[in-house]
């Protein structure tokens, strides 16, 4: 069995807000779609991305690092080494049926808790043998509630669709003998700069043992998820662009919705369909500063955890500047002693 997780009792909830953008890509495909055309919602014209997209690229970065999961990729895993629903079980734990049969079911629980970090931070629903369910015992959870959850993330803008690409052809014919490749269709969005908003539920924790240290990794997660787990041909584009995470003090307090205090600076001029790049946009976080000043003014902001990408440009009360700007009206916010800027590769 893998080492045991570092335990170390996680007390305080956090709220997450994390924006990335996809420069002529697929950032979310809907494969019940025709050629699995990016994901829009039809009403707003903004592309959606769904949490299971984004947590499908944690999930990818832990496992590249190396930490165990229980939800792999079925496209990094070798098809002739599929284990059955038992036997994934007993990978992830490292233990055999005669080890959980002289366990209790809490017991058995533990151990494939501290060998799958992503069910720690994002639950799953675990279904056996009728013969294994007997061994692991009644009180083994059949269900673990994830306490990391985030909604949807949603595109601040309007997107226009690549048409300019839509076929390409392939190296592959369709079928043998035949001289002549098939055509593929290739839909992507021409820009999209996708916000997320999530909550890290201190209560739920308990049941996963999603620990301090778990979230702590969470604060380099995110941002290298989205560096190394978009190198594919339909993902390449993708750049995180900033992170926040509002740890709280007070006992069952998160604000919510801190996501709504970021904007578009320009968003009474266009609705964004033109945007090509990340220097297009600037993001009016008056609102967001606000809020975190309030929080803090009143003592549930414990420490701001924040990320901020180079090439940002943000507008706070009429003036306007890069990263170093965004960081520096924070600090005068809610006070530079809590202010934490994260070094993701340390």
């Amino acid at each position: 069995m893998a080492a045991d997780t570092d335990t170390t009792t996680l007390e305080n909830r956090s709220e997450i807000v994390f924006l990335y953008d996809a420069e002529d890509c697929n950032p979310n495909g809907n494969p019940l779609s025709a050629n699995d055309k990016p994901r829009v919602d039809e009403t707003t014209g903004q592309a959606v991305v769904t949490d299971v997209r984004l947590k499908r690229y944690v999930r990818d970065q832990l496992d590249d690092d190396e930490l165990g999961i229980y939800i792999r990729n079925p496209s990094k895993a070798p098809y002739e080494d599929v284990p059955d629903r038992d036997g994934l079980f007993k990978r992830v734990t490292e233990l055999e049926e005669d080890d959980v049969e002289d366990m209790s079911g809490s017991d058995a629980a533990e151990a494939f808790l501290n060998n799958a970090a992503d069910v720690r931070y994002f639950g799953a629903t675990c279904s056996f043998s009728s013969e294994f369910q007997d061994a692991l015992g009644d009180d083994f959870p059949g269900q673990f509630i994830g306490p990391v959850q985030f909604e949807h993330g949603r595109s601040m803008h309007t997107v226009t669709t690549k048409t300019e690409s839509k076929q390409l052809s392939t190296v592959v014919a369709s079928e043998a003998g035949d001289e002549q490749g098939t055509f593929a269709t290739d839909n992507r969005l021409q820009y999209a700069l996708v916000k997320f908003h999530g909550v890290v539920n201190e209560n739920a924790a308990q049941d996963t043992l999603l620990s301090a240290e778990d979230v702590e990794r969470l604060d380099a997660l995110l941002w290298r998820s989205l560096k190394n787990q978009t190198l594919t041909r339909s993902k390449m584009g993708h750049q995180p662009r900033l992170y926040l995470r509002a740890e709280y003090a007070t006992d069952d307090y998160h604000h919510g919705g801190l996501d709504d205090g970021i904007e578009r600076a320009d968003a009474d001029e266009t609705d964004g369909a033109e945007y090509r790049n990340i220097t297009d946009v600037t993001l009016a976080v008056d609102d967001l500063v606000a809020a975190l000043a309030g929080d803090a003014e009143e003592g549930h902001l414990e420490t701001l955890h924040v990320v901020v990408d180079d090439h940002i440009t943000v507008s706070i009360d009429g003036a306007t500047g890069g990263p170093e700007f965004l960081l520096k009206e924070l600090e005068e916010a809610v006070g530079a002693d809590r202010v934490n800027r994260v070094d993701v590769y340390a």
